[in-house]
């Protein structure tokens, strides 16, 4: 299944699998965002399987967020490889 990037004003849908062969082009959609707005929602809801690139690449999108004090969110229970990793920082 490829992956499909859709938005409307600042929510973004993930659908399918976001893996080290398309993460560049999750990469490529979100260069910059915070540049251009302050608040970015982003739905996992039909994401269907993430790799460690995936969880990565969220990971520094919420990264940026915090450095540059924009609001970042992730809705859905579409994958939880991403939701463990965030459980895991937030107990370390």
């Amino acid at each position: 299944m490829e992956l499909k990037i859709t938005n409307c004003n600042n929510f973004f849908k993930i659908k399918g699998i976001l893996n080290k062969g398309n993460v560049e082009l999750f990469q490529e959609e979100f260069n910059n965002i915070f540049e251009k707005i302050n608040e970015l929602t982003i739905s996992i809801k039909e994401v269907k399987s993430m790799d460690k690139y995936g969880v990565n690449a969220i990971a520094k999108l919420h990264e940026e967020a915090l450095m540059k004090n924009k609001r970042f969110s992730i809705i859905g229970y579409g994958c939880k490889e991403l939701y463990d990793h965030f459980k895991t920082d937030t107990a370390a």
